[in-house]
């Protein structure tokens, strides 16, 4: 009997692992010392996040697949936007021991708040085939939105003390465990969310140049 590889390879899981490559390849920028590169992994998880949901729900998947794909999304978005942004800040920082201390907590923010997630969306999806309207806690893909902004600031000496980075973890950390109930974005939310996106990539090139591409 022929054995396949553990796991699932159709379309509907694709974006979800490009994003989580997007993220491991800015996590060695970073260590590189490649800032802007690493922005531009983050910005790219980010947009691989917002439509892998979308992709999966045009197959008629088994509930086998839709368990995996639960799961395989919030493993990738722990690497994506808890762990990058974590490193990223803890490396602009010098190393900083305390901002260390507060980078992990922001990792361990994240990861109890997709875990928690995990376990509401698997109840929510035995006792309904509705598509979620909302969600408990900021979002952990919001920190794709805020991190390119406060470091674009940073960079261009708009503000010059790299203590907004950590600033911006703790405020994050909190906002992902806060029971606060958030609507999820509809095709107009994302349509800005995009917009908002493209002006910061035509923020980096400006800044940057045609090279950062």
């Amino acid at each position: 009997m022929k054995r396949k590889a553990l796991g699932y390879y159709d379309y509907t899981v694709v974006l979800t692992y490009c994003g989580m490559l997007f993220a491991f390849y800015g996590i060695l920028r970073v260590i590189s010392g490649n800032y802007w590169e690493a922005v531009f992994c983050l910005m790219m998880a980010g947009i691989c996040d917002m439509f892998d949901g979308a992709v999966a729900s045009t197959k008629d998947r088994t509930e086998s697949e839709k368990k995996f794909g639960i799961q395989i999304d919030s493993l990738s978005d722990l690497i994506s936007f808890g762990v990058l942004p974590g490193i990223f800040v803890y490396m602009i920082s010098d190393k900083n021991p305390a901002v260390g201390v507060i980078s992990s907590l922001f990792v361990l923010c994240a990861l109890i708040r997709l875990a928690y997630f995990n376990v509401l969306e698997e109840e929510r999806q035995r006792g309904t085939s509705e598509k979620r309207k909302s969600y408990l806690g900021v979002p952990v893909t919001t920190i794709a939105i805020l991190l390119p902004v406060v470091y674009m600031l940073y960079d261009n000496r708009l503000h010059g003390n790299t203590i907004c980075f950590p600033a911006l973890l703790i405020l994050m950390g909190a906002g992902f465990l806060s029971p606060v109930e958030i609507k999820k974005p509809g095709l107009a939310g994302k349509v800005c969310i995009i917009i908002a996106g493209i002006f910061e990539i035509l923020g980096m090139i400006h800044f940057m140049g045609w090279g950062l591409i």
